[in-house]
Parts: C-alpha cells; structure tokens; sequence
C-alpha cells in the first residue's frame, strides 16, 4: 500500500497536468449532455399510459399539447396568430373555431359545447398541436418560438410550456447553487480548520472531480434537471471530509517522518484505507436509489454514486499533488483554529446518558408518527412559481374555462359507433367531466360529419395506414394529483375497458396517478435496500450483529425526525422528497455513527470500561463529526434558501437539515446506546475478548 503513496508523490507534477487537461474534455462533454426537465418520462416505459403517449406521436403525431388562453383580441386577429403559430417548426396543428366554420359563420353556427369550449366573454382558447414529446428539445424550442409570435395576450399552458419554464428557470439557477455552496463552505472550512490557503485547494480539487463527473454525464443518453441541479453541491457536500481527512493526516505525519514528502506519500495511504471504508456507505445509499422503478432514481444515484468514486480518487491524487505544489504556501497561511473545543460539553452528555436515552424514547414516537404522515404533492407544476408563464396560463385556464386537466382516450379504430357514443355518454356523467370532445361531438345539427375538414378529422383519427386507434379527449375540471381526479380516471378506465379491453388512457392525470403509485412502492424497496445495504457493511466493518442495529436505528431516528418536521410544521414536500431523502441521510451520515463506534471499539478492547471508553471516543470524534455535519450542511443550505424550484429547495433544506439532525443524534444519541447496550456489544461482536475479560477481572474484584 505505501508504494500507492509514494507513486502519486514521485508522479504530482503529471498527475497534476493531466488532471487540468482532463477538465477540458469534461467540460465539454457536461456542456453538450442532454438535460431532461420532464419528471413523468421517467415512468417505466411498459405501463399503459406511457406506451399510449408513444402511439400518440407515432400514429397521430400529436406529442405535446398547449392549450392557449388569447386575452382581449378581435377574432380577425386571432385567425392572423394562429396563421402564424402554424408555420413555427414542429407545431403540427392549431385548432381554434375557424378550423371548423369561416370567419364569416357565426360561432353560434357551432354546437353550444363547443362554443363553450373556445369562448368566454373576453378571451377565446386554441389549441397547439406539436409534432414530438412532451419535454422534446424540439418541442420546447417550439413553445419558446410561439410564445414570441403570439405577444403577451396569449398564455400558454400545459406540461410543455411547464417543462420549458422549469428549464429556463432551472438553467438560471443552477450557477448560483454552486456559488452559494462554495461561499457557505469556505465559511464552514474558515471555522473549522487551521489553514486559509488549505480549503481553496479543497475545493479546486473537489471542483475538478464534479467537472469529470458532470462530463462523463456524456454517455448517458440524458440527465435529470434535478441531478444537474443537485450534483455539484451533493457531490461537495459528501465528498469534503476525505480532503479534510487528508489535510489532518498529512499535518500528522510531518511530525513523524524527516520530509513533507514522505509524510504526504504516508498521509495518502491512510486516507485511502479511510476514505474507502466512508465512501461504502455513502455510495450504497445512492446505489439503493437504482432499484426504484421511477427511473429518476436510477439518473441520481448512478450520477451520484460515480461522483462519490472520482471524489475518492482525485483527494488521494489530485489534491496530495496540488498540496505538494503549495507546499510552502500551506505553511505560511496557517492559523489558530476558530472552532472552540467540544470536550467539557461532550463530558456533560456522557454524564446525563440516561437522561438523553429518555429523551430520545419520547421523541421516538412523535418522530416516527410525523415520518408517516408527512403530506407529499405530486402535482408537478405546483412547485413553481406563481409568476411564471405556464403558471399563470394555468390559472388563467382554470378561472375562464373551469378547465385543470385534459386526457386522451384511444379505442379500436373498428369499435362501432354506437359503443363510441355510449362510451362518451357514460362518461360525461362522471362527475367533475366538463366535456367529452370526438369526432362525433364535434358535429351538430347545422353541421353534417363530411363537412368537418380533413385536418381535423386527422386530430380524432389517424390516417397511418396500419393506425389501430381512434381517439377522443376528456376535459376535467380536478387538478391533477388530486383524489377527485385519480378517482376519475379509475372510473373512466373501467368505463373504456367495458367496451374495449385494450383502450387506452392517456394524458397529465393518468401518468401522474401511476406515478403515485410507482413511488410509494418504490419508497418502501429503496428504503429496505439501503437499510440492509449500509447494516451489511456495517456488520463487515465492525465484524458485529448489534452494533448495525444501534448505528442504523440512530441515524433512522435522525431521519424520522427531519421528515417528521414538515407534518408539524403543516408544510407539503415533494413526492421525490419522500424516497430519496432517507436514504442519502442514512448513506452520508452513517459515517458519523461509524468513526464514534469504531473509536469506542479501539478504546474497549486497549483496556478502558465502557463508560471511559465512551468518553474517549466522544470527545475524539466529536470536532469531526461537527467539522463533516457542517460541510455537507454548508453545501446544501444556501441553495435551499434561494431555488425558486421547490422540488430543489425542499430538497436541499432537507439534506442539509438532516445533516445537522444527525449530527445532533451521533453527538447526544449514540453515547447513550452505547454504554446502555455494552454488554450486549461485546457478547455480540467479535475482536471484544479483551473487554469481555476486563469486565470479569473487575466484576471479581
């Protein structure tokens, strides 16, 4: 192993060029790696109501829809727009009045309902048909190109024009997350350590690996918003304590060997040895996220989990060679650590362990019933602000139609009409339907069927030639993500099944009540593997049974109480929230419990009682819980404050939040569990004889 160290010594100043040379192709890979901004596209691609939206592009290439709100214009002019939209790139089709009668007839000419559909009293409503997917680049190109087209008086609503605000929004953003984090850390690090020169050369290093992980994105086929937006910042927040260790080591080593460069070649041994067994836990954390079938959680964590193993290899040779090439700089920029010492208050707590171990029962329960009642949202549009364009289409949508959602049904092509119009009948007397809208409704006494033009007969049946599908929309004035609305869509899909076994439901409403579904069950195997993940490797590591179930129950504990929060706070979190959260709190903060335990351990079996080995191992490990709690808090906290995105927000607030919260769990918790359950420990762990013999000899005397 020391030939490691004295490798990446003797070859600093190559590893040091090529880790700048690197950045170059990692920033242009990061700066050409798609960007997905559509949460729903993750959905597992064999349900039925993503295999619906496919036969909509393929068979009647209708993607994307926006329902367009028009504000206070003449009727000629309106014609004059949507003229317009209809020769932007990808825009398929614009259905508005006049693609059923000429300007010249009347509106009333039109059926009451389908009056109703297009008119209020001071604004008319159109329809833009694009050709590609919801969150398509060439769809939200589009929706930039007609939002300039059609002037401020238009508002366009629907999941494209959310998916291309959240983009443009996100984009802005997501520079300032990685200011922030790195202001808030330099802060922290200043605290904490003894060095000013020492935590930008942390941050350069750890700002190379985010760069290689970030381009190395390259190769997938595209990335989350969400994981663009967290990466970097995570990333930081995770990956900072192997530097902070190998700073420490080196500094320890200086005083052991005769030059700085074999006390850097023993310092990068160490932190190997070290790092690796931390960066287990954290990596198994983001791993578990790959077994949820919403596959967003496989797009983080493998982004994530890889973050984790550059992070480990650029602090033992990128950061050893720039501290080397820094060398006596380091030495000019030391000072007096800030950071006051922890000792008298980490004798106090192993003083009143009992009194803590209390505590920690009373809030045990209120913890764990606030974990399980912590309301979540899944509207996805509900997290942004209000002001935004799509936002206030919605509204807009919402007040002067009673309109929330729209859904597409498709049936056999072959079904007779008089099954359509049963179907539709049937549904129009669900409540909360304002309007069922086919072919056939479309036509009413003053208009014969023939006479309805080809373009938007197209709309409501395709002309593929092997196109097996009809279909129809369902306009509903629930929002989606509702109980009204999923309630709905059960009844309309039992509905269409009555008539047609294969027919199909399809659109915003739909996606989003199976992804409801997805992700509860998703929660609940995320949360058993990263659970049995990290207490395997602590059993490993620590060659014990009981000693993962004490670690694991604290930092559990540490989790219910961050989750816990919100429900008594009487604040939503999003979906996401609710099954990532837990396991990258369990998966980072672990470590903590882990560098006490390990400690006590040592303290044990050299001959110390439990209470003095406890003792010891607290007011040791202490200042590095602190120092690591604190960074990954630093990290995360600025950008929770500032994202106007709340799925990033809430986020951010809850791992930075559950970083301190675990912290505080490690610091009072642990000690307690550990001289409650010592006797347990050493009768169940192995390497403990010593103890168990210690015990003995005093128990005879």
């Amino acid at each position: 192993m020391n030939k490691f160290g004295k490798a990446i010594v003797k070859l600093r100043i190559p590893i040091l060029l090529l880790g700048l040379l690197l950045v170059i192709p990692s920033a242009i890979g990061f700066l050409n790696t798609r960007v997905n901004y559509d949460i729903l596209s993750y959905l597992p691609k064999d349900i039925e109501t993503m295999k619906g939206q496919d036969i909509l592009v393929d068979e009647f290439g209708t993607g994307a829809f926006s329902l367009v709100v028009v504000n206070g214009m003449e009727d000629k002019d309106v014609a004059a727009v949507k003229e317009k939209l209809e020769k932007v790139d990808h825009v398929s089709k614009v259905v508005w009045y006049d693609s059923f009668l000429d300007l010249s007839v009347p509106i009333t000419a039109l059926p009451q309902k389908v009056q109703d559909l297009f008119m209020t009293e001071d604004s008319t409503l159109m329809a833009v048909i694009f050709d590609d997917a919801t969150s398509a680049d060439s769809t939200m190109h589009a929706i930039e190109e007609v939002k300039k087209v059609a002037g401020k008086q238009c508002l366009f609503s629907g999941m494209s024009a959310v998916v291309t605000d959240t983009k443009n929004l996100s984009d802005q953003e997501v520079p300032i997350y990685v200011i922030l984090a790195v202001i808030c850390t330099i802060i922290v690090l200043g605290l904490t350590m003894d060095s000013f020169l020492a935590p930008f050369l942390f941050l350069l290093s750890i700002g190379m690996a985010i760069i290689y992980n970030l381009g190395s994105n390259f190769f997938f086929d595209d990335i989350s918003y969400i994981t663009k937006a967290l990466a970097a910042v995570l990333q930081l927040g995770v990956t900072l304590d192997y530097s902070i260790f190998l700073w420490h080591s080196y500094q320890e080593q200086q005083g052991k060997t005769e030059n700085h460069l074999d006390a850097m070649a023993n310092a990068i041994n160490e932190t190997l040895v070290s790092v690796t067994g931390s960066s287990i836990t954290t990596v198994a954390g983001f791993i578990a996220l790959c077994f949820m079938s919403f596959t967003l959680g496989l797009d983080l964590g493998v982004v994530m989990a890889k973050g984790v193993l550059i992070g480990v290899i650029c602090c033992v040779t990128v950061l050893p060679s720039l501290m080397l090439a820094f060398d006596k700089a380091l030495a000019h920029t030391t000072h007096k650590k800030l950071l006051p010492s922890l000792e008298r208050p980490m004798k106090f707590v192993n003083k009143h362990y009992i009194a803590l171990a209390v505590i920690f029962l009373v809030l045990l329960f209120p913890a764990i019933y606030g974990n399980n009642h912590t309301p979540v949202y899944y509207n996805l549009d509900s997290d942004l602000p209000k002001d935004l364009d799509s936002i206030v289409a919605n509204t807009a949508l919402e007040e002067k139609y009673n309109m929330n959602t729209v859904e597409m049904v498709l049936v056999d092509k072959n079904l007779p009409e008089s099954s359509i119009f049963g179907m539709t009948d049937q549904i129009k007397e669900l409540k909360g339907i304002k309007e069922v809208v086919s072919l056939e409704s479309l036509t009413g006494a003053n208009i014969p069927t023939m006479m309805i033009p080809e373009k938007i007969t197209k709309i409501f049946k395709s002309d593929k030639a092997n196109s097996k599908y009809e279909m129809f929309l369902i306009v509903s004035e629930y929002k989606v993500a509702t109980d009204d609305v999923n309630k709905q869509c059960e009844k309309i899909d039992k509905i269409i099944k009555s008539y047609d076994k294969n027919a199909m439901l399809v659109g915003e409403a739909p996606c989003t009540k199976d992804l409801i579904k997805i992700t509860a069950h998703d929660f609940a195997v995320v949360s058993a593997v990263s659970i049995i993940a990290v207490f395997v490797i602590i059993a490993l590591v620590l060659r014990s049974i009981s000693l993962p179930i004490i670690l694991v129950s604290v930092i559990e504990f540490a989790i219910f109480v961050n989750m816990g929060i919100p429900f008594y706070m009487n604040t939503k979190v999003p979906f996401i929230a609710s099954v990532v959260i837990g396991t990258i709190q369990l998966g980072a903060t672990v470590d903590y419990a882990i560098l006490m335990t390990t400690r006590y351990k040592k303290e044990r079996i050299s001959g110390m009682s439990k209470k003095e080995a406890v003792s010891i191992a607290h007011v040791t490990s202490a200042e590095s819980v602190l120092v690591s709690a604190l960074s990954f808090f630093a990290a995360t906290f600025g950008v929770g404050l500032y994202s106007k995105i709340d799925m990033i927000s809430s986020l951010c607030t809850l791992m930075s939040r559950g970083a301190i919260i675990s912290m505080f769990t490690v610091l009072l918790v642990l000690p307690s569990m550990l001289i409650i359950f010592d006797k347990i420990i050493i009768h169940t762990s192995l390497g403990f004889k010593p103890a168990i013999e210690y015990d003995k000899a005093h128990k005879a005397n």
